[in-house]
């Protein structure tokens, strides 16, 4: 069924067809208000002269001032039709339509004062009556309108059956958000009251809803407006600030919304309305960044681009994001054809493999690397290709040493005879004063990423960052399966923590990193603070509402109970962005890589054996999002 006044589609042709109801509906509407305007002219005139004379308009007076109004409001009419404000030139009581409004009304004005100017004695009208009529004909106008706009928002509003909601934050993402909840009478959310910390804004009252008090005052609120659910609609919220809040609303009993990041707005992908529930990512890792485009479209821009590692999480999400930087060529090379095929949908909207944006091949094969490196001549190249699972490699150091290592030198070897002049190693927060296999064979492979830089003098660095929320066999995708089945948490101990970031926010900094990076640097992402793992289990047991023990299995060998970002022989600048943090990187020629040297020197090192095995916990389900207690 149609709603009334809505246009209908045309099956067979696809034209919109306005049904005859609507147009006639519409037309009388527009004939409704030029009346009304050609009588808030004759009303203008006529209260204009009553007010000179005090109300004792002489006699021969009335038939010129009757006159005068009558060929006000026909031209006010005309003009109107003329330039289509009667015609649906402008949503009804706009701005757009009010400036249009008055300035016909200035141009009547101008031209009706000099007729009265010339004339008026003659016919017994006073001189200065248009510029006493204009200012109350144009009340009149604003006025009619005003009023229809408030009916019209009114008849907008959400029902009381919608669910009453607190919005945080009463800055440009909430008023967005209100406009189009209150004009929306199909809401399913009623927002009862503004939440900002802001001291100039306590007095704010935004699209019709107040501001009733700050964040640390949400439980009190909550219980005063009745609010059950509360919209976070800060842009530039980070993780502390979330859990923060959203905390405070759970112990109220309130379920937690977010908006989209700003990046997400402007990208144009979501609108500040795609509310969703709160999730753990967003908890412990959303860290907003802001982004030179500019920056970014220099190097990108027209290049040919080859990704390494491209069918990974970290891989497939740079190719979709560097594809929209318009690069001539974006090459996307893997080992593994399917995530091959998930990098092409994201990037090309399909997954047929039968074009030369993909290649399948592995970095160890040096023969291989160098003949697509040399047929295909990349200018930029991201090195995301990478064995990242700790315990594993620590049981096969060899594969860390094959693909971490002489993977990397095979790429880095390949890029500078072609000439690549931007090389981004993607390298790991367990490089700086690495004890494990992943972190030594990492922190070589920055080593040699510094040598590429120092032979070639090209833009070659290196990106250091810590986990990835969400990435293939990460901690948060692990947990969630094992929630789903409702067994046991596994946490090597209770005071582990770590960094944590997204893979789009991940993505977003290596980029920009790629742009700022001098030759040999390592470059440092800002993580933010680091999370309790046995934080971010509790909240996700107590976010799926079951019964779920963790159990606590001892650190694992090479494993550290707090990771590092920073090396202690590494000294520290932000030059360009802050967000990122440059140190220098000691180099090492592919000539001298000595594998059992490299072995020696890891045994030589401290290394984890620490395999106690503590007390398990088990959590109870809790109402709502927040952390169970033990």
């Amino acid at each position: 069924m149609v709603p009334p006044g809505a246009d209908v589609v045309v099956p067979a042709t696809g034209e919109i067809r306005i049904p005859l109801h609507v147009k006639a509906g519409r037309r009388r509407r527009r004939v409704a208000a030029a009346a009304v305007d050609g009588v808030a002219w004759i009303l203008g005139v006529l209260l204009a002269v009553m007010l000179r004379f005090e109300f004792t308009v002489p006699h021969g007076g009335w038939i010129a001032t009757v006159v005068l109004a009558l060929i006000a409001a026909g031209l006010q009419i005309t003009l109107g039709y003329a330039t289509k404000l009667y015609r649906g030139r402008h949503t009804y009581g706009s701005f757009d339509e009010v400036r249009l409004l008055g300035l016909i009304v200035l141009g009547i004005t101008s031209l009706l004062s000099l007729v009265a100017l010339m004339f008026g004695l003659l016919v017994g009208v006073p001189r200065g009556t248009m510029f006493l009529a204009a200012p109350i004909a144009l009340l009149l106008m604003f006025g009619v309108r005003y009023l229809a706009r408030l009916m019209i928002d009114r008849s907008r509003k959400p029902g009381n059956d919608a669910e009453p909601a607190l919005i945080v934050g009463a800055g440009f993402i909430a008023d967005k958000l209100l406009h189009n909840i209150t004009t929306d009478p199909t809401s399913p959310i009623r927002p009862v009251g503004l939440l900002d910390d802001d001291v100039s804004k306590h007095n704010l009252v935004l699209r019709g809803v107040p501001v009733v008090g700050r964040t640390s005052q949400i439980e009190d609120v909550i219980s005063r407006t009745g609010a059950t659910m509360v919209i976070i609609a800060i842009g530039q919220a980070n993780s502390v600030m979330l859990r923060k809040i959203s905390d405070r609303a759970v112990r109220a009993g309130a379920r937690v919304a977010i908006t989209p990041s700003l990046n997400a707005l402007a990208s144009g992908e979501l609108s500040p309305t795609d509310v969703r529930d709160i999730s753990i990512e967003d908890l412990i890792g959303r860290h907003p960044v802001d982004t030179n485009i500019e920056l970014i479209a220099g190097y990108i821009t027209g290049k040919r681009v080859l990704v390494t590692g491209a069918g990974g999480s970290i891989g497939s999400e740079l190719c979709r994001q560097l594809s929209k930087f318009g690069p001539a060529e974006l090459i996307m090379l893997d080992r593994d054809e399917t995530g091959l095929q998930l990098a092409q949908l994201g990037t090309s909207g399909h997954g047929l493999l039968h074009t030369d944006d993909v290649v399948l091949a592995n970095i160890r094969d040096e023969q291989v690397i160098t003949s697509i490196f040399e047929k295909r001549r990349p200018e930029v190249v991201f090195h995301a290709a990478a064995l990242k699972h700790l315990p594993m490699l620590e049981q096969y150091p060899d594969e860390a040493w094959k693909t971490n290592v002489l993977g990397t030198r095979n790429v880095l070897t390949a890029a500078m005879a072609v000439g690549v002049e931007h090389f981004v190693n993607i390298s790991t927060d367990k490089a700086a004063n690495p004890t494990s296999v992943l972190g030594h064979s990492k922190r070589v492979a920055e080593k040699l990423t510094a040598w590429a830089a120092e032979q070639s003098g090209m833009n070659y660095v290196s990106v250091r960052f810590g986990n990835v929320i969400g990435s293939r066999g990460s901690m948060l995708p692990t947990f969630q399966a094992l929630i789903r089945e409702g067994k046991p948490l596994t946490v090597t101990h209770p005071d582990a923590t770590r960094y944590f970031m997204t893979i789009p926010e991940a993505c977003q900094l290596v980029i920009q990193a790629g742009g700022i990076g001098r030759p040999g640097e390592v470059l440092i992402l800002d993580m933010g603070e680091p999370v309790s793992i046995l934080e971010v289990a509790k909240r996700m047991i107590a976010m799926s509402g079951k019964n779920i023990e963790i159990v606590f299995t001892g650190l694992r060998t090479g494993e550290k109970l707090h990771e590092e970002l920073v090396g202690s022989r590494e000294n520290l600048e932000r030059p360009f962005h802050p967000q990122v943090s440059h140190t220098r990187a000691d180099s090492i020629s592919p000539e001298r890589l000595d594998k059992a040297g490299w072995e020696a020197r890891m045994k030589a090192e401290p290394r984890n054996n620490d395999t106690s095995v503590i007390e398990p916990l088990t959590l109870k389900p809790a109402s709502g999002q927040g952390v169970a207690t033990s």
